[in-house]
């Protein structure tokens, strides 16, 4: 299973604003230019973000975006599922409709990829984007 650049940019510009979280709304250029992504890749991405309810925006001069609540509360499988669709190494064993399957009943392999589903989304949800703040912050990988 391999991450596409909206879930790997995602994470990173949902990681900055944790960083700056309440220090107001900041604009989508400036995460960009931090966080070395397209401004335009970067408005598709915090689109599917602000609809699922993860950040808020403001618009005016001062205007921008902020994380829709604490970053203790927003984990990286949240981001992840907005951003690329539920966790699933195969379509069988989708974490949502999962697709039919007329060999389900007997697949030797699906277990193994329930368990590789089961693992993948127990380490996405166990890690917050407050984790991630603290984990750079003992790093220094700001």
């Amino acid at each position: 299973m391999r991450l596409s650049t909206r879930g790997h940019y995602g994470l990173k510009a949902m990681f900055d604003l944790a960083q700056n979280y309440g220090s107001g709304p900041i604009s989508l250029r400036t995460v960009a230019e931090r966080q070395n992504l397209s401004d335009h890749y970067l408005e598709q991405l915090i689109a599917m973000l602000r609809k699922a309810g993860l950040v808020k925006s403001m618009r005016g001069a001062k205007g921008g975006y902020f994380l829709a609540r604490e970053p203790s509360e927003i984990r990286v499988g949240d981001v992840i599922r907005t951003l690329e669709g539920p966790i699933a190494p195969v379509h069988c064993v989708s974490e949502i409709d999962p697709g039919n399957c007329n060999k389900a009943d007997y697949c030797i392999t699906r277990t193994v990829w329930e368990r590789v589903r089961d693992g993948i989304a127990g380490v996405l949800d166990s890690i917050t984007l407050a984790d991630l703040c603290r984990e750079a912050e003992e790093t220094n990988k700001c």
